[in-house]
Formats: C-alpha cells, sequence, structure tokens
C-alpha cells in the first residue's frame, strides 16, 4: 500500500493553523476590496462612454460648418466652453462627441476646451478614433490632457486631491468630476457642461448662472461663471468644509444647493435672481426632468418639439440612467431628433454605423 509522504499529511494542520488561517482571512478581504473597486472603476468609465461606443475612424467632409442655419450672431465670447473626463477612458461615444459638436456649432466665435485624463501630456498626438477625428473638424475644438495636480493648485481643493487613499472612495470619479468643475469655474470662468448635453442655442448671456434640475434643488451639469467669482470660491471652501465621500451628490447638487441658500438666504429655490447669480428654470437646460428622462427615447412630433425646447438652450440626457437605453437611428425618438438637427455630424456616423 502507497503512503502519503508526512510533508503533505502535515500541510492540513500547517494551513488550518491561527496563523495561517488570519493571513488567508486578511488575503481573501485584501481581494474582494480590489475586486469591488474594480467593479466601481469600469461602471463609472461606462458612463463616460455614451450610447454604442465603436472604434473606427471618420474623414472630414470638406468643410464643417461652425454655425447652425439662420443662428444668427451670437455674442462675443466670454471665455471657454469646457468639457472634463474624469476617467482614463479614451474611447468617446456618439453621446460625447454630439455634446462637443453641437457645443462647437453654437459657440463659433469660442475655444470649446475638451479635458482628458487619459490621454499623454506633452505633444503626444491623440489615440485613432473616429470621434477624434471628427471633432478636429471644428477649428474651435481643442482636446487636452487633464492635469489635475495643476488644475487643483493654488485652491482649497489641493490638500483634498492629494490625500493618497482619495481614490479608494466609491464615487471618487463622480466627486472629482465635481471638483473639476467648481475650480475651472473659479480660475477662467467661462462655461461648463456635462459630456451628456446637446446644445441647442449660444450659452454665453447666460453669465453667472446655473439651473434648477428639480424642486428645490440645483445641478452643476451646467455653470456659467466669470472668472474669481465669490460664488463659486464659496462653492470650493464648502468643498472641502462639508466633504463627504460616501454620499452620492454630496459635493455636487447638494452642494451646490447649500451654497445658494446660505448665499441669498433663502429656504426653497425658486427661478430667480440673488445677489447677481441666476437660478434658471428647469427649462433652460434640464427639460426633461431625470426621473422622466425615457422621454428622450419616446417618438416626438415636429409640434411637441418646438413646444418643448421654446425655452430651452440645452437638453441634458442624464447619461447615467440612459447609457443602456437602445436608439433606434433613424426614428422620431426625441433623443435621434436632437442627434439630426444639432450635432448632424456625428448623427451622421450613427446612420453609417
Amino acid at each position: 500500500m502507497l503512503r502519503m509522504p508526512n510533508s503533505l499529511l502535515k500541510l492540513p494542520r500547517v494551513l488550518l493553523s491561527p496563523k495561517h488561517r488570519a493571513l488567508l482571512i486578511f488575503i481573501l478581504v485584501l481581494v474582494s476590496f480590489a475586486y469591488l473597486t474594480l467593479y466601481w472603476r469600469i461602471a463609472e468609465d461606462s458612463y463616460g462612454r455614451g450610447l454604442y461606443d465603436l472604434p473606427g475612424e471618420f474623414i472630414c467632409a470638406h468643410s464643417v460648418p461652425l454655425s447652425l442655419p439662420n443662428a444668427g450672431n451670437p455674442p462675443p465670447s466670454k471665455g471657454n466652453v469646457f468639457f472634463v473626463e474624469t476617467s482614463e477612458q479614451t474611447n468617446p461615444g456618439y453621446l460625447f462627441s454630439c455634446s462637443v459638436e453641437s457645443a462647437a456649432r453654437t459657440h463659433p466665435g469660442t475655444t470649446v476646451v475638451v479635458l482628458m485624463k487619459g490621454l499623454a501630456k506633452g505633444n503626444a498626438s491623440l489615440p485613432k478614433h473616429w470621434a477624434f477625428s471628427l471633432l478636429s473638424c471644428f477649428r474651435n475644438v481643442e482636446i487636452r490632457p487633464l492635469d489635475l495636480p495643476e488644475l487643483f493648485s493654488g485652491t482649497p481643493l489641493k490638500k483634498w486631491y492629494l490625500w493618497p487613499l482619495r481614490r479608494w472612495e466609491p464615487y471618487f470619479l463622480p466627486i472629482l468630476s465635481d471638483a473639476c468643475r467648481v475650480v475651472l469655474m473659479w480660475k477662467f470662468g467661462g462655461i461648463y457642461l456635462d459630456t451628456d448635453f446637446i446644445v441647442l442655442r449660444n450659452l454665453q448671456n447666460l453669465t453667472n448662472s446655473l439651473g434648477i434640475q428639480s424642486e428645490d434643488e440645483l445641478n452643476g451639469a451646467f455653470l456659467s461663471f466669470k472668472p474669481k467669482h465669490k460664488f463659486m470660491e464659496l462653492c470650493m471652501e464648502d468643498f472641502v468644509k462639508n466633504y463627504n465621500g460616501w454620499i452620492w451628490g454630496h459635493q455636487g447638487p447638494y452642494l451646490l444647493t447649500r451654497v445658494f441658500k446660505k448665499w441669498c438666504p433663502i429656504s426653497t429655490i425658486q427661478s430667480m435672481s440673488c445677489k447677481g447669480v441666476r437660478a434658471l428654470a428647469p427649462e433652460a437646460v434640464y427639460p426633461i426632468p431625470w426621473h422622466d428622462w425615457k422621454k428622450l427615447f419616446e417618438a416626438t412630433s415636429a409640434s411637441e418639439l418646438h413646444k418643448l425646447l421654446k425655452n430651452t438652450y440645452a437638453v441634458h440626457v442624464w447619461n447615467q440612467m440612459s447609457h443602456r437605453t437602445r436608439l433606434e437611428i433613424p426614428s422620431q425618438a426625441l433623443l435621434a431628433q436632437l442627434y439630426s438637427q444639432f450635432c448632424p455630424a456625428t448623427y451622421a456616423k450613427m446612420k453609417r454605423d
């Protein structure tokens, strides 16, 4: 009869010893934590990719007009239009492309700056991707690396960003986006837009403004401020003083709402101008409430579309909720009609795909 070696007989006792059992538990906990962190990073990255992210190249037409027909003469530039991508992804989707294209068309005399964390610093060329090729057709679009240490330098958020464990927080990416927009507005002024907006009209008359997204709540997906504005300074101070990385929106809509109520001071927010800062009615930039986002995928007649957009400057698509919903191209869905009218180059790419 074969006998097992003594070393193998001792192995179960070694593995089950208290010292090794504790080590095994520690390793399992560490692996589980790493898995959950990776899951959150992948989930957050998926929000930025937009609908039906496909690789490919885009060849410019002979020329891409910088303004829509009958757009009129826009006001002179009052600062840049900023978009920010805080994840490492460099393969933007259709919605991202439409956001930047629509902003470029409606702001022909303004530089539209797209800051992306995943881009290499220096003079490195952009990755080969159809969205970068398409957007390069617009002379007023600049796509640059996002240098976070440089952006936060000289602000109260520098120390917050440099804390080494910050990146392990569950909502780090959206909070980082909240931080970037506030600092950009304070340092440089201009207009900030999330990459899930479709811009319908020039926004530069909406100086020192932000939008009401729902009853008694503001949203920072659109911001328009002069540089070094006191309101943005107070937002940076509140960001650090009342920081809570474990509550979704605490540094975003909740922060802006807190600061605006102190700024006025008021107990309930409504469409109003207070000490030079305007809270815009929902139809200005949030005509579709976040809880009604499915309306974007429903058929809409021309008259209904005209009525809906009569007082609207831009439409927020709520990509966090809508990004998994299939959009039929072509169709009479509201979102498809917005693509067709306000980002026709992106829409043409969608139809070809």
